[in-house]
Protein backbone atom coordinates (compact mmCIF):
# COMPACT_ATOMS: atom_id res chain seq x y z
CA UNK A 1 0.00 0.00 0.00
CA UNK A 2 1.45 3.29 -0.86
CA UNK A 3 1.15 6.09 1.75
CA UNK A 4 2.04 9.58 1.14
CA UNK A 5 1.89 12.10 4.47
CA UNK A 6 -0.29 14.94 3.97
CA UNK A 7 0.93 18.25 3.43
CA UNK A 8 0.46 21.24 5.96
CA UNK A 9 1.25 23.88 2.96
CA UNK A 10 2.28 23.28 0.26
CA UNK A 11 0.80 22.30 -3.36
CA UNK A 12 -0.45 19.77 -5.07
CA UNK A 13 -0.34 19.31 -9.02
CA UNK A 14 -3.35 17.19 -9.91
CA UNK A 15 -4.72 15.61 -13.13
CA UNK A 16 -1.46 15.52 -14.73
CA UNK A 17 -1.81 13.35 -18.40
CA UNK A 18 -0.21 10.00 -17.18
CA UNK A 19 3.59 9.72 -18.15
CA UNK A 20 3.69 13.63 -17.64
CA UNK A 21 4.73 14.19 -14.83
CA UNK A 22 8.29 13.39 -14.51
CA UNK A 23 8.54 15.73 -17.02
CA UNK A 24 7.01 18.64 -14.99
CA UNK A 25 8.40 16.99 -11.89
CA UNK A 26 11.86 18.64 -13.53
CA UNK A 27 10.78 21.21 -14.55
CA UNK A 28 9.96 22.72 -11.63
CA UNK A 29 13.31 21.60 -10.31
CA UNK A 30 12.24 19.49 -7.76
CA UNK A 31 14.45 16.82 -8.75
CA UNK A 32 17.13 18.82 -6.95
CA UNK A 33 14.85 19.85 -4.05
CA UNK A 34 15.83 20.79 -0.42
CA UNK A 35 12.14 19.69 0.71
CA UNK A 36 10.29 17.14 0.45
CA UNK A 37 8.12 16.58 -2.79
CA UNK A 38 6.55 13.16 -4.52
CA UNK A 39 5.85 11.94 -7.97
CA UNK A 40 2.89 9.50 -8.02
CA UNK A 41 2.71 8.04 -11.43
CA UNK A 42 -0.54 6.37 -13.35
CA UNK A 43 -2.45 6.42 -10.37
CA UNK A 44 -6.73 5.15 -11.44
CA UNK A 45 -8.57 8.02 -12.38
CA UNK A 46 -12.37 8.77 -13.12
CA UNK A 47 -11.95 11.02 -15.81
CA UNK A 48 -9.11 9.81 -17.73
CA UNK A 49 -8.31 6.27 -16.81
CA UNK A 50 -4.45 7.23 -15.01
CA UNK A 51 -3.06 10.15 -13.85
CA UNK A 52 0.00 11.53 -12.47
CA UNK A 53 -0.19 13.66 -9.38
CA UNK A 54 2.88 15.51 -7.73
CA UNK A 55 2.66 16.64 -3.95
CA UNK A 56 5.34 19.86 -2.93
CA UNK A 57 5.87 20.10 1.09
CA UNK A 58 6.35 23.83 -0.41
CA UNK A 59 4.85 26.94 -1.52
CA UNK A 60 6.79 27.81 -4.45
CA UNK A 61 6.25 30.53 -7.30
CA UNK A 62 5.06 28.73 -10.70
CA UNK A 63 4.28 30.07 -14.02
CA UNK A 64 0.48 28.83 -14.66
CA UNK A 65 1.27 29.85 -18.54
CA UNK A 66 3.95 27.05 -18.63
CA UNK A 67 2.19 24.62 -16.77
CA UNK A 68 -0.99 25.21 -18.81
CA UNK A 69 0.97 24.96 -22.06
CA UNK A 70 1.93 21.90 -20.95
CA UNK A 71 -0.96 20.18 -19.80
CA UNK A 72 -4.32 22.54 -20.15
CA UNK A 73 -6.15 19.86 -18.02
CA UNK A 74 -3.91 20.63 -15.02
CA UNK A 75 -5.78 21.44 -11.38
CA UNK A 76 -3.05 22.62 -8.67
CA UNK A 77 -4.66 22.79 -5.25
CA UNK A 78 -2.99 25.11 -2.82
CA UNK A 79 -2.62 23.78 0.87
CA UNK A 80 -2.64 25.19 3.72
CA UNK A 81 -2.75 24.13 7.30
CA UNK A 82 -3.44 20.58 5.73
CA UNK A 83 -6.22 22.31 3.81
CA UNK A 84 -7.11 22.77 -0.08
CA UNK A 85 -7.67 27.31 0.08
CA UNK A 86 -7.26 27.86 -3.35
CA UNK A 87 -8.07 25.40 -7.00
CA UNK A 88 -6.41 26.59 -9.87
CA UNK A 89 -7.45 25.51 -13.36
CA UNK A 90 -4.84 25.49 -16.05
CA UNK A 91 -6.07 26.93 -19.63
CA UNK A 92 -3.36 27.11 -22.74
CA UNK A 93 -2.12 30.86 -22.76
CA UNK A 94 -2.63 33.40 -25.85
CA UNK A 95 1.24 33.83 -25.79
CA UNK A 96 4.28 31.60 -24.73
CA UNK A 97 7.71 33.04 -24.74
CA UNK A 98 11.34 31.20 -23.94
CA UNK A 99 9.91 27.67 -23.12
CA UNK A 100 11.03 26.03 -26.06
CA UNK A 101 13.23 26.32 -29.41
CA UNK A 102 11.68 26.73 -32.79
CA UNK A 103 12.11 23.54 -34.78
CA UNK A 104 12.33 25.40 -37.95
CA UNK A 105 16.32 25.71 -38.73
CA UNK A 106 16.01 28.89 -40.43
CA UNK A 107 14.08 30.17 -37.70
CA UNK A 108 15.54 33.78 -36.71
CA UNK A 109 15.63 32.75 -33.06
CA UNK A 110 18.16 29.87 -34.58
CA UNK A 111 20.32 32.37 -34.52
CA UNK A 112 20.44 35.68 -32.96
CA UNK A 113 20.19 36.01 -29.37
CA UNK A 114 17.99 38.82 -29.16
CA UNK A 115 14.86 37.29 -30.77
CA UNK A 116 13.06 34.88 -28.15
CA UNK A 117 11.38 31.65 -29.29
CA UNK A 118 7.73 33.26 -28.72
CA UNK A 119 4.49 31.26 -29.86
CA UNK A 120 1.03 32.69 -30.15
CA UNK A 121 -2.54 30.48 -29.71
CA UNK A 122 -4.22 29.88 -33.50
CA UNK A 123 -6.36 27.18 -32.29
CA UNK A 124 -7.62 26.39 -28.60
CA UNK A 125 -9.62 23.57 -29.29
CA UNK A 126 -6.73 22.15 -31.04
CA UNK A 127 -4.02 23.31 -28.77
CA UNK A 128 -1.89 24.97 -31.85
CA UNK A 129 0.62 27.28 -31.54
CA UNK A 130 2.56 29.52 -34.20
CA UNK A 131 5.66 30.58 -33.83
CA UNK A 132 5.72 34.58 -34.05
CA UNK A 133 8.70 34.54 -35.84
CA UNK A 134 8.54 32.13 -38.87
CA UNK A 135 4.57 30.50 -38.52
CA UNK A 136 5.67 27.32 -37.71
CA UNK A 137 2.92 25.24 -36.16
CA UNK A 138 2.90 23.64 -32.32
CA UNK A 139 0.95 21.37 -30.83
CA UNK A 140 0.54 22.33 -26.98
CA UNK A 141 1.69 19.31 -24.63
CA UNK A 142 3.66 17.49 -27.30
CA UNK A 143 7.25 17.01 -26.02
CA UNK A 144 8.85 20.37 -28.47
Amino acid sequence: MLNVNTIKNGLVIDHIKAGSGWRIYQWLGLDKATYSSCLIQNVPSEKSQKKDIIKIDNIMNIDYSVLGFIDPNICVNVIENEKIVRKINMKLPAKVTNVFSCKNPRCITQTEHYAKPTFLLVDRLKGLYRCEYCDTLYVAGNDN
